[in-house]
């Protein structure tokens, strides 16, 4: 008899045979505003549908053409732009896959008109929730159950802010075991209508940061993220669950603070936005060129937009410009980060839940409920001869053993146990087979004759120890001899005078006492033998005298290069010396190189110093 048990661990099921989907760019060029003549004159115009170009800021003769996915000029609409690009991604919800729009630009060119909208021209937001709640409502048939749920937050200065329940708490960003990225105590709306939506929505967004600018009477002043949750359910069975994610993000602008006139809280506002752009801008950069790390984790932003640019999202990137000449530079940042972001690949995936199948166990011994004695297995059904032995380590007196024989019995019960296999729980010898457990119990027999053999010989050991310390004599102790230590004698001059003299003639200094003029012989130059302060060093005279007249013979006779080849005798001087001995003739002593223009007293005396040593073994 069998019982069944299903189990409700679940695991999450990957379609691997999605291939990989590049990014979606799109350009969309906001209508002119101004005069149309100087700074406010046209510098961008459109190609064709996919295509447009800029005027080449080094040549303006010259023009430079992008090319993406779409373009949408002056006169596209909000539904030009949502049936375009925005709603074809949209049906990938339904099949449990992450989804992503993302408005970019610089400050004014209209991104956050393209994401909310008017109520004449609703933006991309009301239309794509519109549609996946008429979608998810269409698609609940034969048992599926589509769910929808909505969060709105804000990263207003490196800070996640909920919107639908304002407050100034800090939200972490994590990431789960299946690297799914998520903000704990982030607020989530269940929604079932659009009226639902626009109840939480329109005043989760009158909480958003906007200030007043020089260049926009309403700038964003942090990024606005609308996470919308489609949650699918089938009936039974299987039970299968799928979720997708779809962020519909809002960016703030790039600002230069010399146009926009930004000083005190706006100033470090436009520093926080500056600086998670330009992350962004890594991230693209380090996408393009597969490089191993992707610094996700250096700004919030690009943490929380981890799924949309190199994850698990269809994602479509909608780059707003301006076409006035006062914007160029902005105009053509954000044409080139557009142009890197359509190189990125995202490789969407199925997100399924499955429940384990059911699984068919052996009934364990006992009643059917599971109490304590039904966790024993019922090994005597199956080996009803079997023999429950105890461990050889049990039946001996360890404590009375020595320790290798000791060690060796349990080696050989652990080598037992390996081979009786890990899966046995009782005796090590239930589960072999027979001619296994023979060899193992000869083994067994052989070791306890092993083990009375080594201690009988272990008994006789300590007998005969026992009887060499009783007949050893009894010697009296020696008494140790103490070691005296005699101060350092000192050496009678008489003893040592042909050895002195010997290594003196060998020696090239002398160590002189400055108080008592008491002589001692250096012993070399190195760290150890270094003199003590009261102590002075000097030449020997006879030696310094025949050095000086070495050095005196070579400042004489010598070459440019011989000249060269002492210390502190570069070219310049041994020109110098040359020169001297051709206009005075030959140097008298070694302190006449003082009288050379350009040669101090204090140099020559240097000069004697770093070259009588080396002439002075010469000579020997």
């Amino acid at each position: 008899m069998t019982t069944h048990q299903q189990l409700r661990r679940t695991t999450v099921h990957r379609d691997s045979a999605n291939a990989p989907h590049r990014v979606r760019v799109c350009v969309r060029l906001r209508p002119a505003v101004g005069t149309g003549q100087g700074q406010d004159a046209p510098c961008v115009r459109g190609v064709d549908s996919h295509s447009l170009e800029i005027l080449n800021w080094r040549n303006e003769m010259e023009t430079m053409k992008y090319k993406f996915d779409a373009f949408y000029g002056e006169s596209a609409t909000q539904h030009d732009i949502y049936m375009g690009s925005v709603q074809p991604i949209l049906r990938h919800l339904l099949e449990g896959q992450n989804a992503s729009i993302l408005a970019y630009g610089p400050t004014g060119a209209g991104k956050t008109h393209t994401m909310l909208g008017n109520p004449d021209q609703p933006g991309m937001i009301p239309r794509a929730l519109r549609d996946v709640l008429q979608m998810t409502r269409d698609a609940s048939v034969d048992g599926r159950k589509y769910s929808v749920s909505m969060s709105y937050l804000e990263i207003y200065q490196e800070k996640v802010l909920d919107l639908l329940q304002p407050s100034l708490q800090d939200l972490p960003i994590r990431e789960d075991r299946n690297h799914h990225i998520l903000v704990p105590g982030l607020t989530q709306r269940e929604i079932t209508s659009f009226a639902d939506f626009e109840s939480h929505f329109l005043p989760a967004s009158c909480n958003r940061t906007v200030a007043s600018t020089q260049l926009n009477q309403r700038s964003s002043r942090s990024h606005a993220v609308l996470l919308v949750r489609v949650s699918r359910t089938e009936g039974w069975p299987p039970s299968a669950h799928r979720a997708a994610k779809l962020c519909l993000i809002d960016l703030a602008g790039s600002e230069d603070n010399r146009r926009t006139g930004n000083q005190g809280l706006r100033l470090k506002e436009s520093g926080a936005i500056n600086t998670s752009l330009f992350v962004l801008s890594k991230v693209v950069d380090a996408l393009n060129q597969g490089l191993p790390r992707i610094p996700y984790r250096d700004s919030k932003l690009t943490r929380l937009l981890q799924d949309s640019l190199g994850g698990s999202a269809h994602s479509v990137i909608i780059a707003n410009i301006a076409p006035e000449k006062k914007y160029y530079f902005d105009t053509l940042t954000s044409l080139n980060f557009a142009a890197k972001s359509k190189q990125i690949m995202n490789k969407p995936f199925t997100q399924e839940t499955l429940p384990e199948i059911e699984v068919s166990k052996r009934p364990y011994e006992g009643t059917s409920n599971g109490g304590p004695k039904a966790k024993r297995l019922c090994i005597e059904e199956e080996q009803p001869d079997a023999v429950v032995e105890k461990p050889l380590s049990s039946l001996l007196p360890l404590k009375d053993l020595e320790p290798s024989v000791v060690e060796r019995l349990l080696r050989i019960e652990a080598l037992e146990k390996k081979n009786a296999g890990a899966g046995s729980r009782g005796a090590p010898l239930i589960n072999t087979p027979r001619k296994e457990r023979i060899t193992l119990l000869k083994q067994l027999d052989e070791t306890m004759r092993e083990l009375k053999i080594l201690q009988a010989k272990h008994q006789e050991l300590q007998a005969v120890a026992q009887q060499k310390k009783a007949l050893a004599p009894q010697l009296p102790a020696r008494p140790r001899k103490q070691a005296t230590v005699l101060p350092l004698q000192k050496v009678e001059a008489a003893e040592k005078t042909q050895k002195v003299e010997a290594e003196e003639e060998e020696s090239l200094t002398l160590i002189t006492q400055k108080k008592n003029n008491r002589k001692r012989k250096a012993l070399g130059f190195d760290s150890e033998n270094e003199a003590p302060p009261e102590w002075e060093m000097k030449v020997r005279p006879d030696l310094l005298a025949r050095g000086k007249k070495n050095i005196l013979d070579l400042l004489n006779n010598g070459s440019e290069k011989d000249l060269m080849s002492l210390h502190y005798i570069g070219k310049k001087k041994a020109q110098l010396i040359i020169s001297w001995r051709e206009i005075y003739g030959s140097f008298e002593k070694v302190e006449d190189l003082g009288k050379i223009y350009g040669i101090s007293p204090k140099q020559v005396a240097s000069f004697v110093q770093a070259n009588i040593l080396e002439h002075c073994g010469k000579i020997l």
